[in-house]
């Protein structure tokens, strides 16, 4: 069985930071690429970004560089991946889901992707 589950989302106020977990388990994700998107009420869900199953390159959001990290944890059975967000702001609130797919290096469109979690929520007061 595929599960996805996010974690540590909250509320936080604004210059503050969050870490988001996933956990992935049901297949061999350590060769998948993941990434993180988010949904705010009213707007398509967008890019935040992504690792390749090597941990080897990163890519972000314009809106996120140089404030989220994305990383990942492939020694354990169950794949873990990480979304560092620092310097949050309000427009960064939003349901943020993890996302895993095996067919791309590098993908960056929701569509690209094969497996979801179920969301965690970041609401960042201002």
């Amino acid at each position: 069985q595929v599960q996805l589950v996010e974690s540590g989302g909250g509320l936080v106020q604004a210059g503050g930071s969050l870490r988001l977990s996933c956990a992935a388990s049901g297949r061999t994700f350590s060769n998948y690429g993941m990434g993180w998107f988010r949904q705010a009420p009213g707007m398509e869900r967008e890019f935040v970004a992504t690792i390749t199953w090597s941990a080897g390159t990163t890519y972000y959001s314009d809106s996120v560089k140089g404030r989220f990290i994305i990383s990942r944890d492939n020694t354990k059975n169950t794949v873990q991946v990480y979304l560092q967000m620092n310097s949050l702001k309000p427009e960064d609130t939003a349901v943020y889901y993890c996302a895993a797919q095996g067919r791309y290096t590098v993908a960056m469109k929701p569509s690209s992707y094969d497996y979801w979690g179920q969301g965690t929520q970041v609401t960042v007061s201002s």
